[in-house]
């Protein structure tokens, strides 16, 4: 990629190959970076994670960082907003900007609680109906991407 992200996109210990690759299809789509934050459920050349970002995967701008402290020290500056169906404030009541980052947990157990009591006003929701324990990360990531798209007003090629 020649030209800084829109946006970071940030997988905490994702476990599902299938959902990471269409995150990262998703970030291909708009030129958003995909941050994968260790330990993760699957290994990166994983069969499944490759063919859900079908052959996008090649032009994917993505890295894996070891641990939490790594990915705040490399994303220093920006600004980060953390996904919870737990939050009480929802995705599409605020201001994305260029550079932000918004960070989704693995598959099944989220964000760690502390991580969220820590960014307490940075945390927000997708609203569902209680019949639904939850969105899958890739939808989840999608709703909230085009959210931010949507919002900067950004045009693209196709």
């Amino acid at each position: 990629m020649n030209y800084e992200p829109i946006l970071h996109i940030v997988l905490h210990q994702p476990e599902i190959p299938h959902n990471t690759g269409s995150v990262g299809r998703t970030c291909v789509a708009v030129g958003a970076k995909l941050w994968l934050v260790r330990p993760l459920g699957f290994r990166v050349d994983d069969y499944y994670l490759r063919r859900a970002g079908l052959d996008y995967w090649e032009r994917l701008e993505w890295e894996v960082v070891d641990d939490w402290p790594t990915l705040k020290r490399r994303l220093d500056g920006r600004r980060f907003y953390y996904f919870s169906k737990t939050a009480s404030r929802r995705y599409c009541d605020v201001a994305y900007q260029v550079g932000d980052v918004l960070v989704f947990g693995c598959e099944t157990k989220g964000l760690p609680r502390e991580l969220l009591d820590a960014e307490a006003e940075q945390s927000l929701k997708i609203p569902i109906r209680s019949a639904v324990r939850s969105l899958n990360l890739s939808n989840s990531a999608a709703v909230v991407v085009y959210e931010a798209v949507r919002q900067l007003n950004l045009a693209f090629d196709g």
